[in-house]
């Protein structure tokens, strides 16, 4: 929590998985906070799975670790941007992030050609951020194509997360999670 205080505004996370022996074939699950928090191999106990998400991270931050995140994957899930549009990344413009957003994409599919790639739509927080995330899901969707899967229905009640869903009005708790998996898991198996 301190070394996060301590950051300059701006800076990405620490990248905790340098060193770390990163093992082929695996499903890797690639974000920030709501992906470092989810329980992926016990939602997904017949894939080896890598959770490679790192609280207060931003598609820059991503993007400066994907050499310790994927190796050969079997399959990536990302979710980012939630910190950028909170103004945690390089911009917190729609179009700034977006186009990071594409970068990023475009390296992933780069260095992993042959894993399939699940693009996890932005989730939905506060109602205030609901214009500004629906734009950024748009962009998302069409940079993507087919590799967008959208969370908004499962998770939204009307324009913010589900109540039942958050404990913060950010995080997921145990029934979000619930409700994402619940979306993720045929798309996932689909590729697999």
């Amino acid at each position: 929590m301190l070394a996060r205080l301590l950051r300059r505004h701006g800076d990405p996370p620490p990248d905790r998985f340098a060193g770390v022996p990163l093992p082929a074939a695996n499903v890797v699950f690639l974000g920030d906070s709501i992906t470092e928090a989810g329980s992926w191999s016990e939602w997904f106990p017949r894939y080896p799975v890598l959770n490679r998400g790192i609280s207060g991270d931003t598609l820059e931050g991503v993007r400066a670790r994907l050499a310790t995140a994927i190796h050969r994957p079997a399959a990536i899930s990302l979710l980012i941007g939630t910190n950028d549009l909170n103004g945690q990344g390089r911009t917190a413009q729609v179009a700034g992030i977006a186009a990071q957003f594409a970068d990023l994409v475009a390296e992933l599919r780069a260095l992993a050609p042959d894993a399939p790639l699940i693009v996890n739509s932005v989730m939905p927080r506060a109602r205030r951020f609901a214009r500004r995330i629906h734009e950024l899901n748009r962009s998302y969707a069409e940079i993507a194509g087919d590799a967008y899967l959208d969370l908004w229905p499962a998770l939204a009640d009307g324009k913010a997360l589900r109540k039942s869903f958050t404990d913060d009005g950010l995080h997921l708790n145990g029934n979000g999670y619930q409700a994402w998996v619940e979306v993720l898991r045929p798309r996932l198996e689909a590729v697999l």
